[in-house]
């Protein structure tokens, strides 16, 4: 098949603007008639500065990130910030310990992974399973804790934040892989974001950190070097060879963002998306089933199933079968839930999402 006969919901490495990928393609064997492809050039080069440079400025204006702030590009993915952000916060105070808002899997992993560093506070009961958000009047916060944690977008089982936490003063680290520049953030809320950029940013190779001037500096000994935010920040995010390539397409995707007028323009167009899907599914309540509690449902990643609240096997891989005929790729849920998800990142277009409703209808139509 042709790119333009595919609409790829995949959840991650997901779908590129096409813009993007033309100027990638028109640059990939010689960038700026310099000769040579960004991947072979120095990330030490002047060249090389002015990308990585563009990239700061570009992001720092469409999220208004304030001068106390450092925007970092670093690798090891969101996972590897599992480990990054208790080996780096943890020392802010004495007790050594952070709470953490599980409401998914990522979220469920991150705070596993802090354990080894420190004494972890999961602020509510383990959830029977990941469909909600509790209410935040029910959560023990510990006004002790070095930081407070959530993951904003829970990609595997399609729950979203739609507000920000209170914390009472204590940093607020929230981990936005899957919605950042989705829609405004009042960045001065937080005292640290992080995002993989394979989801709406950019693609797999690069997880961008913003992290706040006075939490820099505070990393436990045993912190690893490449690790150690103060290190980075020294080094412009060459402290180690960055991920040149990732940090490239990076900037072009927020070149591409800026021009269709940002994160508040992308608010609107996601809401609109993931409403289409929601209301298709609502609409056939015996049909298709959305486990989600709808003050919870995410606009990126819509979970579902069909036939029944728990899925009928035999629908689904039939819908999936049919779905690829029709040229729609990655609708599978995650191994571990089942089922199936559609992924509407800030590159899926509005045509693409009228055109999986259009499908969902007529399957509906045809095996109800």
């Amino acid at each position: 098949m042709n790119r333009d006969q595919v609409i790829n919901f995949a959840p991650g490495p997901a779908k590129l603007p096409q813009e993007v990928l033309e100027q990638a393609q028109k640059e990939m064997l010689s960038y700026n008639n310099l000769g040579i492809s960004v991947m072979e050039m120095s990330h030490r080069s002047s060249d090389f500065s002015k990308i990585i440079n563009n990239a700061e400025n570009l992001l720092r204006e469409l999220l208004q990130i304030p001068d106390n702030y450092k925007v970092l590009y670093l690798q090891g993915g969101g996972t590897g910030q599992f480990s990054a952000v208790p080996l780096n916060l943890l020392n802010l105070k004495e007790g050594h310990t952070a709470d953490y808002i599980v409401t998914g899997a990522w979220s469920a992993k991150a705070a596993k992974e802090a354990e080894k560093y420190g004494k972890v506070n999961v602020v509510y009961p383990k959830l029977d399973k990941y469909t909600t958000i509790p209410d935040s009047s029910t959560w023990s916060l510990n006004p002790d804790a070095s930081y407070v944690y959530y993951c904003a977008n829970e990609t595997i089982h399609g729950v979203e934040f739609q507000f920000v936490p209170e914390t009472n003063g204590v940093p607020l680290v929230a981990d936005m892989s899957s919605n950042i520049l989705t829609r405004p953030v009042d960045i001065s809320k937080f005292g640290l974001i992080y995002a993989g950029a394979q989801k709406n940013i950019g693609c797999a190779g690069v997880t961008l950190v913003i992290v706040r001037d006075d939490l820099i500096g505070r990393a436990m000994q045993e912190c690893p070097s490449v690790l150690d935010y103060k290190n980075q920040v020294g080094m412009n995010s060459m402290f180690n060879t960055p991920p040149t390539w990732s940090i490239y397409i990076m900037g072009l995707v927020f070149q591409w963002l800026k021009s269709l007028g940002g994160a508040a323009a992308m608010e609107e167009l996601n809401q609109k998306k993931s409403e289409a899907v929601y209301s298709t599914i609502d609409s056939l309540p015996d049909f298709y089933f959305c486990p989600v509690d709808k003050a919870a449902r995410s606009r990126m990643n819509i979970t579902f199933r069909i036939g029944s609240p728990s899925g009928d096997e035999t629908l689904e891989k039939r819908f999936l079968e049919e779905a690829q005929k029709h040229g729609f790729v990655s609708l599978k849920g995650h191994r571990s839930v089942g089922g199936l998800r559609a992924s509407l990142y800030n590159a899926i277009t509005a045509q693409d999402v009228d055109t999986l409703v259009s499908f969902m209808k007529e399957f509906h139509q045809v095996n109800q």
